[in-house]
């Protein structure tokens, strides 16, 4: 395959409709917010986990697109493998807690092992010197937070279940006499949702990084189209309907690239839909319109004028 030899930067929108994109385990799950904005918030760690989700539904144990951190994984385990490959025939290899490579050339064929096997340690880089030690990479994909358009308010939703968990808690329900006191006994809960948030991440993709880690072209190819469908097969009815809207890729001609990466960006703008007229978000005649809860509030535009030479705007 061929090593990625331009650099790309890439601009991700998605919307969630009644639904929580992100939640926070220190909030009570509840979507993740800017406290000082009230902008709603997605983390990275987020957005790579449906990559990764999408690469292994895709290309499930074909070989060069495992994925490394995985749902009970045990990572160790894992870079075990990696001193099998490069050991043949050493038992301590099976066995051993603790492995550490021989000199600095073993530790670079583990590391290649490692980046050659698993599409998302060659894609985002990891840390795999856990007691087993196959060293650390950094990748050439880095992503940001999504940050939400406009301001988002989180509604808390209660909901019932009906059924009982055990024969004690059916008989409790079963001793109201009139409708509340079931209701009282019935097991009461929770959800958290967003009834409309547009959301903006930026992407970065290093060509001089991808020759560390061989992140090549056909990886790039895939990487887009994940993101692309990232939603479409992370269905639940914690996170409502979420899809990616427009992904805009800013390629480069070159590895080091032509532009810096946040003038580029600035070039994607993003307002209300007045009337079919474009109108940035805090404009004064914005005051007495009702918030956004479809895509079709919003119209994006991409400035084209006087491109930096060598960037060609690519929109899927």
């Amino acid at each position: 395959m061929t090593t990625l030899s331009r650099r790309h930067d890439f601009v991700l929108i998605f919307d969630v409709t009644n639904g929580n994109p992100n939640g926070d385990p220190d909030a009570g799950n509840q979507p993740r917010l800017d406290p000082e904005t009230g902008h709603g918030l997605v983390s990275d760690v987020s957005l790579k986990r449906k990559i990764r989700n999408y690469v292994e539904l895709a290309h499930e144990g074909k070989d060069g697109h495992h994925i490394y951190v995985q749902e009970g994984a045990i990572l160790n385990e894992k870079h075990r493998a990696a001193y099998i490959a490069k050991r043949p025939g050493d038992e301590k290899a099976k066995t051993d807690k603790k492995l550490n490579p021989k000199d600095d050339a073993e530790a670079k064929e583990l590391r290649d092992w490692m980046c050659a096997n698993f599409f998302d340690v060659r894609t985002f880089g990891a840390v795999m010197s856990t007691g087993i030690n196959c060293g650390q990479v950094k990748g050439p994909v880095q992503m940001t937070f999504a940050t939400s358009v406009e301001r988002i308010l989180p509604a808390e939703i209660t909901i019932t279940r009906m059924a009982a968990t055990n024969e004690a808690e059916k008989k409790k329900a079963e001793e109201g006499s009139d409708g509340d006191q079931r209701t009282e006994n019935r097991t009461m809960g929770r959800k958290h949702i967003v009834p409309y948030g547009l959301y903006v991440a930026h992407g970065f993709v290093s060509a001089k990084f991808a020759e560390r880690t061989g992140f090549s072209e056909a990886d790039l190819d895939l990487l887009l189209e994940a993101l692309k469908n990232a939603f479409e097969h992370d269905r639940s009815a914690a996170r409502g309907e979420m899809a990616t809207r427009k992904l805009i890729v800013f390629k480069h001609e070159n590895a080091l690239g032509n532009a810096p990466a946040h003038e580029l960006f600035d070039r994607v703008r993003i307002g209300r839909n007045l009337a079919g007229e474009f109108r940035p978000i805090g404009d004064s005649r914005l005051d007495n319109q009702p918030p956004a809860r479809k895509f079709g509030d919003y119209l994006i535009e991409i400035d084209r004028e006087a491109l930096p030479a060598g960037v060609d705007i690519i929109e899927l």
